[in-house]
């Protein structure tokens, strides 16, 4: 099922570019858990597999991303290929707190039904949870338009990601 288009979206020309590496800040990040690394490595990885990431104010072409969480903001300190900065952009945490954390109750429910449900209590809830997932998106996409553009399956990866930053495992 295709995303209704939302206000906060770019058309599919203005986001030409494309996110070429990711990194995380490990000294603001935190040490994570085993799984809780892994989740983050494949939450990077989906990432820049498939995305559409484009700087308004700058020409079109790869970007590294580098992620760092810093006074409650999560920092996207954007470079171009070589990796010299073109922009940092701050976006408050605050808005997606409780996103975030209705993500990770429907998630604990999900994989709870998983053992013990039926199948279509099990569907009704996995609606639910890329419901909440489906949000968190489009509330990252409006709180990063005009500094980024981004379409919104990138905008779904990004939400994953900053959920895997803030899963304790």
């Amino acid at each position: 099922m295709k995303a209704e288009p939302d206000m906060a979206s770019a058309s599919e020309s203005e986001i030409a570019g494309k996110l070429v590496a990711v990194a995380l800040d490990g000294a603001t990040l935190g040490r994570a858990s085993a799984d809780v690394d892994h989740e983050r490595q494949i939450a990077i990885y989906d990432l820049v597999e498939d995305n559409r990431f484009t700087l308004p104010d700058y020409p079109a072409g790869a970007y590294r991303l580098h992620l760092a969480i810093r006074e409650n903001r999560l920092v996207f300190d954007v470079r171009d290929e070589q990796d010299a900065p073109l922009i940092l952009h701050a976006l408050s945490l605050t808005p997606l707190r409780k996103i975030v954390r209705d993500y990770f109750l429907i998630c604990d429910s999900y994989y709870a039904a998983i053992r013990t449900a039926t199948p279509s209590q099990i569907e009704t809830i996995d609606m639910g949870r890329r419901g909440v997932h489906d949000d968190g998106s489009h509330l990252l996409m409006q709180r990063l338009a005009g500094k980024i553009l981004v379409d919104f399956e990138t905008a779904r990866r990004l939400f994953t990601l900053v959920c895997a930053l803030h899963w304790k495992g």
